[in-house]
């Protein structure tokens, strides 16, 4: 491929199609062919580009996701037309919320049939449009090249999500004049204005119950790096979103109120309800609506890429609109002494502290089986340390996670908020893998979620993935099951039958584990850790104390 790339004709506009791809630096593709796209397909034998035939197209989108939110460089889904870009819908409204930069290519059929009634005629680019930050058909092939850098350009900067990009067939199938653009990279944005900076900082100041809220991009590691520096100065307490996992290092751990999401009713929720300074830092009210957090009496200070949208309970009284980390960083080198923390903001967090420490202790004396979920989440922390990645599903046992299990490195946990996507986690796992094999790669789901993409366990397989995926085991889609109960005291559609996990697993090539007892959980988590390659563990778990999740759960009560 690279031999073609100075020479203005090419055999096939898939050709152009993948010398960009390969100037924007692409190093996997993940995808299904068709016949609108398999031209593109046939070019990538040419290309160093790793092209990974998936099972289904939303889990091409998932993969691509997982790539984009650990590099920042948009990853990359390459689908038919019709119903191979139906599928990607979910994806891409998923990677678009959680701020995950993915660049989808979607076949279509040819110019001269677009508004015919033919084979997989379909208005993609209508159909995406509300779900990504960019989306076109190239309608000249001259365009070709433009289109995927822009798409590339919009996909990556700000705050990232999906772009979309329609290949009718008879310009991917024949021969194109163009160039190859070269990538200049993301826009790099500077600070936020010295003035705001400098007004914020004597809020700071002045503030008695200041709290921080960390969001998704406080995540991205530059920016948790300057957090860590603002924290170190100021003593602030922190809180922060299910996205922001990993954002707050260990040593800041006494003054961090752990994640707020869904629910109300957590030390985050309480700091910021006796708060009179809120400062969010990588914040969108998707991740957890304003509403729900904010009461309007203390002063809000937004930092982020972009300007806040009009929200009724979100109208910052400051916007510090750049690039995070600098706008961070110039914050706390203004710092000039740490805050005294107020008895309430120290009691809440002592509390905190408490909580922790109970379920480092006692956490392990949970016995019954099926297993509690606090027993199974214990387990979990003391298998996943700092080399590992984790990716969580969609369900309720993402709640017990999202609140217990703990994190200190940067993006080191993905889990899904913005549309709460079942069948995320096997997928992710498989993209954050390929984007650092050296990591072992931890993904969780219920069982419900599982069998929404278990299917890539073949590609898991296949590429020698090194997985480990832990089923919890329920037979229900037991987090609508909880809500359904408290508001109508019955129960629909939630029910299932059960599945041999274990068999499902070796059917596939990977390493199957049940735990059949309390007592197996360790040593079969262990063991499946040892395995070089896929494996799945299922554990049954007991979910009856899942009521107590809404209201002001204390570990005491059940340790």
């Amino acid at each position: 491929m690279n031999t073609r790339k100075n020479n203005a004709q090419w055999n096939s506009g898939a050709d152009l199609v993948v010398a960009q791809l390969e100037a924007q630096g692409v190093n996997h593709v993940f995808g299904i062919p068709g016949a609108k796209i398999d031209k593109v397909f046939d070019s990538l034998l040419d290309s160093p580009i790793q092209l990974i035939p998936v099972r289904h197209e939303a889990n091409a989108a998932f993969m691509a996701a997982a790539v984009g939110r650990l590099t920042g460089n948009a990853g990359v889904a390459l689908v038919t037309s019709g119903p191979g870009c139906s599928n990607l819908v979910t994806g891409m409204a998923t990677a678009t919320s959680e701020g995950d930069p993915v660049v989808a290519i979607g076949g279509a059929v040819k110019r001269s049939d677009s508004a015919k009634q033919v084979h997989q005629s379909m208005d993609t680019v209508s159909m995406f449009r509300p779900v990504t930050k960019f989306a076109v058909e190239v309608t000249e092939s001259s365009a070709l090249a433009e289109c995927i850098s822009n798409a590339f350009r919009h996909a990556e900067n700000g705050r990232g999500g999906g772009s979309f990009i329609s290949l009718p067939q008879d310009i991917v199938d024949q021969p194109v004049t163009g160039t190859p653009l070269q990538n200049k990279g993301r826009v790099t944005l500077g600070a936020a204005p010295d003035a705001l900076i400098e007004s914020v900082s004597r809020e700071i100041a002045r503030a008695k119950n200041p709290v921080i809220l960390l969001g998704l991009m406080a995540s991205q590691p530059e920016n948790s790096a300057a957090i860590h520096e603002l924290l170190t100065k100021s003593r602030i307490p922190v809180t922060s979103t299910y996205q922001a996992a990993g954002a707050v290092r260990q040593e800041h751990f006494s003054r961090f109120a752990g994640r707020i999401g869904l629910f109300n009713n957590q030390a985050g929720d309480r700091l910021l309800q006796q708060a009179d300074l809120i400062i969010t830092i990588g914040y969108s009210p998707v991740e957890y609506e304003p509403a729900m957090w904010n009461s309007g009496k203390a002063r809000l200070v937004h930092i982020d890429v972009l300007p806040a949208d009009t929200d009724n309970r979100y109208q910052p009284d400051a916007e510090l609109v750049g690039d995070i980390a600098q706008t961070v960083r110039k914050i706390a080198a203004r710092i000039t002494s740490p805050l005294q923390l107020s008895d309430a903001a120290a009691s809440i967090l002592e509390d905190r502290q408490q909580q922790r420490q109970l379920l480092a202790m006692q956490g392990a004396s949970l016995n019954q089986f099926a297993l509690h979920p606090l027993r199974i989440v214990r387990a979990m922390q003391d298998i996943i340390n700092n080399d590992v990645s984790l990716t969580v599903d969609m369900g309720s046992f993402h709640i017990w996670i999202a609140r217990y299990l703990y994190s200190f490195r940067a993006r080191q946990i993905m889990i899904s908020n913005g549309q709460q996507t079942m069948g995320v986690a096997l997928p992710w796992a498989i993209g954050a893998w390929l984007v650092d094999p050296s990591r072992k790669v931890i993904s969780v789901s219920g069982d419900g979620g599982f069998l929404q993409s278990s299917m890539e366990l073949e590609t898991a397989v296949r590429l020698k993935a090194n997985i480990l995926h832990i089923i919890w085991v329920d037979n229900a889609y037991n987090m609508v099951a909880i809500q359904e109960e408290k508001k109508y005291q019955r129960l629909s559609g939630v029910n299932f039958g059960p599945v041999d996990f274990k068999t499902y697993a070796e059917a596939f090539g990977a390493a199957g584990f049940a735990v059949n007892s309390a007592a197996e959980l360790e040593p079969t988590l262990r063991q499946a850790m040892d395995v070089n390659g896929p494996a799945v563990v299922a554990v049954p778990v007991d979910y009856s104390d899942n009521p107590l999740l809404m209201g002001q759960l204390h570990l005491s009560q059940l340790l």
